[in-house]
């Protein structure tokens, strides 16, 4: 039987469970899953956090709010964050890829077909892809949507069964309980304009995106046929508990 794809997007905010650090025990966390639903589904991660990971080694002579600069962090930071993901998913027997997309590569025909092709290829041999932004020649993650765009435009290409988006909330609350401060999850929706009734415009501490860029992404997952789940990725065994509803989060179909 075909295993069900999933494509799983990690923001900062998660990977460093609200710290300044990158978290060893959350990238375990993603990989103890995934090993666990290795028989039933198959796995490709966009993953932010190169920014987090650079900031843990080095400090670079520049405003730090300088998008140059944080386009080199992105670049010392990439090679560090991948070797965490490998060095944690290595001992628990899956294996991974590297791969830096742009937008514009989603604007070539050829390029697209090389993208799915790659995945493809790499999915078949039990690797599991790791993509970013390639934030070295490209700012778009950096100034706007923190990869929930990206994240959804590799969903639609490569034609996912579930787009997951871990965050920091257990989904998407109401705006009444949200400020009433008892938090209240809005669990399955149709109408994404209703949606966007509910939501503010904050940002996480790490990302760059909020709820909207979350919104916006399953927009482009809805068009396509395609679920999105918003799902609080600071807790442990975020995306087993979400699959048996045992967890509050937000449904989008």
């Amino acid at each position: 039987m075909a295993k069900k794809r999933i494509l799983l997007k990690i923001g900062s905010n998660t990977l460093t469970k609200e710290t300044n650090h990158i978290s060893r025990g959350k990238i375990e966390d993603l990989g103890v899953q995934i090993a666990a639903l290795n028989d039933e589904y198959e796995f490709i991660i966009v993953s932010s956090g190169a920014i987090a990971a650079a900031k843990q080694f080095v400090k670079l002579d520049n405003q730090d709010k300088d998008v140059f600069v944080k386009q080199a962090l992105a670049s010392i930071g990439q090679p560090h964050l991948m070797r965490i993901y490998n060095e944690n998913f290595k001992d628990l027997g899956l294996n991974t890829s590297q791969c830096l997309l742009s937008y514009s590569d989603f604007e070539k025909e050829q390029t697209k077909k090389n993208i799915v092709n790659t995945i493809n290829v790499l999915v078949k041999n039990n690797y599991i892809p790791i993509i970013n932004e390639n934030d070295t020649v490209a700012t778009d993650e950096i100034r706007f949507g923190d990869n929930d765009k990206l994240a959804a435009l590799t969903a639609v290409l490569l034609n996912v069964d579930i787009l997951i988006i871990a965050t920091n909330t257990n989904g998407i609350y109401t705006k009444e309980t949200f400020q009433n401060e008892v938090p209240e999850t809005i669990k399955l929706v149709n109408d994404l304009k209703s949606l966007e009734k509910e939501i503010g415009d904050s940002k996480s501490s790490h990302g760059t995106g909020g709820m909207q860029s979350k919104i916006e992404a399953a927009g482009i997952a809805k068009a396509a046929n395609i679920e999105t789940w918003i799902v609080n990725g600071l807790n442990d065994n975020f995306i087993l508990r979400a699959l048996k509803d045992e967890i509050p989060f937000t449904k989008i179909i």
